[in-house]
């Protein structure tokens, strides 16, 4: 199966959206497809051996619509400015067309204003409302100004599908030719005792209303995509390349890997790479979220739109274009934003069947209101306001908006969302469960105690250092790291080692120096059947202090003991309390021993501690949890940790880990601050609240326009049959939805009371 993302053009509204779906899926081979309105995007999964790019863009294009593989193109490289000059064009066509139409709807308004209100007002020449002026006058609103209605209204018909252009066009075209036909045949309607009325500035007016709510509704949709643009807009212009000896200045998209670059303070670093040369510091802010600028020295990595302070330096690309850290951000940014919320099914459901079940309620408020009260024009008026009012436009951007300002609010706070559903889920949150090492402390692990059996320090206990370290060396394990550093500190030459073994979740074992060196875990010293009874008193000291306990064996006897201590993070504490006074339950996950895991626990406030568990257990461990009835959000860091981050519903990376931690993660804390799981889970309550109001009032205005369109108040508020009331209405409830949704720009992460 192959995934890709389309761009698509000419969608008007949610039945659109759902059209193109329709038509996708229907392509052989295509195994799954889902479409945004909101983006504008579609997303389709299929079988590159049954069908390609190419069949799918021409069923769009066939279903009367356009489409674009946006995976193909570089937003890194400017694509994004494209976008830009799109929606600029669009609103620029449509600001001309509401121009014209806005001038043609106030003469046609002030022509009428004698028919409308039934009085003789004699400041109005009375050739203004001479129908046949009025007609000259309404055409080419109706079929300039509306030509896209039409035009997208018979592509829909084709499909044998009706959309909201469908609406539109049924209730203008009700107004325009029933005028039309007054017009022309004047006496037709004076021969059955009827004034032939006209209503040429209904039709004109409600295309002008809907076309400025388009235009609102344009501008306010370029908005939700702000955070994409600022991201883009981080990344450096130009990078100054050393070759041969000469600095050269030249485009970024022209940098290649193993170029070295010279980066001067106060400059941007243009792409991701290792410094090689110099030392600096630099503020990682926007991508990292720290605020405080960060040493880098040869072997540090660097990472490319951060700002240098300092110093200058030079350094080795490594990552360039869209292999960057900022243009897998965009791009995950994006993919977010993309994506389908499980809360958008129902509106999805809904207007698959919303306008045909309008048209034929329009219908039925004609026949009711000519029947009963015999009456042509206010039975044509009400099914027209009927057909106007009845947009399921703000149904579609309900949604869709609310999540791709969300998404790119998380953006902004080093939050990497990875879809919609991991920003609905996180809300839904019983039980956070945190990895231990890297996660809630620092990762970096260091030995505080070496005692070895005979308890002095002497020479035996510097070949102790030298055979551990010699055998941790062949190690991964952030503990083996440590007993290096730590025998490094004590000048200690290492020896080669044969036979190296690793036991999963239980120590590392290999020949040293003719020795059989053993390190790892009571536990399975005991499985060795290794007496451990004279360094137990020193071991529950150890763990008491919140350290974990190393045992070192040699030639199958017990001879040592080392005392390994990590840091705990200094906003960890306070994180933790924040979560808790969100109403969640934390949980700490380690394969420490109980003591040393309490001892943490018991520091940064932690009450329930699952230790021991090795790190095959870790998924199995999540999913027990899962069984209790709860949502589960696993944070860790580690390439041991990925199983458990697929298995929990939301799986919470630490950015500073691995890079399989992250892709097996649902949201990616780039900092590695657990104060940003606070603001992760902030944000998509906020979110999820935001989607619920649009859905409650797009829902309410359907609910109830349709109603007092078709006239069930016109004993108290006939006003309200006028079409032009419902034209507003329906333009105003898109742009409202979507500015409600704008709201969420002005999140702020809150520390919980």
């Amino acid at each position: 199966m192959k995934n890709v993302t389309l761009k698509l053009r000419g969608m008007s509204c949610a039945s659109c959206a759902k059209s193109i779906a329709d038509t996708i899926n229907s392509v052989p081979g295509v195994h799954d497809c889902s479409v945004n309105f909101g983006t504008e995007q579609a997303t389709v999964n299929y079988d590159p051996r049954k069908t390609d790019l190419q069949a799918i863009q021409n069923a769009v294009n066939a279903a009367g619509y356009s489409a674009s593989p946006l995976q193909e193109q570089n937003l890194m490289a400017g694509d994004d400015d494209e976008e830009k000059r799109y929606r600029l064009q669009e609103s620029r066509d449509l600001r001309r067309k509401v121009t014209v139409g806005g001038i043609i709807s106030i003469v046609l308004v002030i022509g009428s204003l004698p028919m409308m209100t039934g009085l003789h007002l004699p400041s109005i020449p009375t050739w203004l409302h001479n129908p046949w002026l009025q007609l000259i006058l309404t055409t080419p609103v109706q079929f300039w100004c509306g030509y896209s209605f039409y035009i997208n209204s018979w592509k829909a018909f084709q499909r044998h599908a009706a959309t909201m252009d469908t609406l539109i066009v049924l209730g203008t075209s009700a107004a325009y030719f029933y005028s039309l036909f007054a017009t022309l045949f004047p006496g037709f309607f004076i021969a059955q005792g009827l004034m032939p009325d006209v209503y040429y500035e209904t039709a004109a007016i409600v295309i002008t209303l809907i076309l400025l709510g388009r235009l609102f509704e344009n501008r306010a949709k370029g908005q939700t995509s702000e955070a994409i643009r600022k991201l883009i807009g981080l990344q450096a212009k130009t990078a100054r390349l050393i070759r041969n000896g000469r600095e050269v200045d030249v485009p970024i998209e022209e940098v290649e890997i193993g170029d070295i670059v010279l980066v001067r303070p106060g400059e941007k670093i243009p792409v991701d790479g290792e410094v090689i040369d110099g030392t600096s510091t630099i503020d990682e802010a926007m991508v990292t979220g720290e605020s405080i600028p960060v040493q880098k020295q040869p072997g540090d990595e660097v990472i490319g739109a951060t700002i240098n302070k300092t110093g200058s330096f030079q350094f080795r690309a490594t990552r360039v274009g869209k292999d960057t850290v900022l243009a897998q951000i965009v791009q995950l940014v994006q993919q977010a934003q993309g994506s389908k919320a499980p809360i958008q099914r129902l509106a999805d459901q809904v207007t698959g069947w919303f306008v045909p079940a309008v048209i034929a309620i329009a219908i039925l408020t004609f026949i009711i209101w000519y029947n009963f009260m015999g009456n042509i024009t206010l039975a044509l008026m009400t099914t027209v306001g009927v057909l106007i009012i009845a947009c399921p436009c703000a149904l579609g951007l309900a949604t869709p908006t609310s999540v791709m300002v969300g998404t790119g609010k998380g953006a902004e706070n080093g939050i990497l969302i990875k879809g919609a559903e991991s920003l609905e889920l996180a809300h839904q949150i019983h039980t956070i469960v945190l990895d231990k090492t890297g996660t809630i402390t620092q990762g970096k692990p260091t030995v505080t105690d070496f005692v070895a059996v005979n308890g002095t320090v002497n020479s035996n206990e510097i070949k102790l250092i030298q055979l551990a370290a010699s055998l941790e060396r062949n190690s991964e394990h952030p503990l083996a790291e440590a007993v290096v550093r730590y025998a490094q500190s004590q000048e200690v030459t290492l020896a080669n080692v044969t036979d190296f073994a690793a036991v999963v979740g239980s120590g590392v074992q290999g020949i040293v120096a003719h020795h059989l060196v053993q390190i790892g875990t009571q536990r399975w010293m005991e499985e060795l059947s290794i007496n451990t009874q004279a360094l137990q008193p020193d071991k529950e000291r150890l763990e008491y202090l919140g350290k974990t306990a190393v045992w070192l064996a040699v030639d199958g006897e017990i001879a040592g003991l080392m005392g390994i201590a990590d840091a705990i993070k200094p906003t960890s504490t306070q994180a933790i309390r924040a979560l808790q006074k969100l109403g969640l339950e934390v949980v700490m996950l380690t394969g420490d021993n109980r003591r040393t895991a309490a001892s943490i626990a018991r520091e940064v406030g932690i009450k329930r501690v699952l230790a021991e568990v090795r790190p095959d257990q870790k998924a199995a461990t999540v999913q027990a949890i899962q069984a209790e009835g709860k949502i589960v959000a696993m944070v860790g860091d580690g390439i041991n940790d990925a199983p458990a981050l697929a298995q929990a519903d939301v799986g919470i990376a630490i950015g500073t880990g691995t890079d399989v931690a992250i892709a097996a993660s649902d949201i990616t804390l780039i900092s590695g601050d657990l104060q940003a799981i606070v603001t992760a889970i902030q944000l998509s309550r906020a979110t999820i609240y935001n989607i619920r109001q649009n859905l409650f009032f797009a829902f309410i205005y359907n609910v109830a326009g349709i109603p007092i369109a078709a006239g069930i108040l016109f004993p108290i508020f006939g006003w309200l049959l006028n079409p032009i009331i419902a034209g507003a209405a329906m333009a105003f409830s898109s742009v409202s939805v979507v500015t409600n949704a704008l709201r969420l720009r002005k999140f702020q992460p809150k520390t919980p009371a």
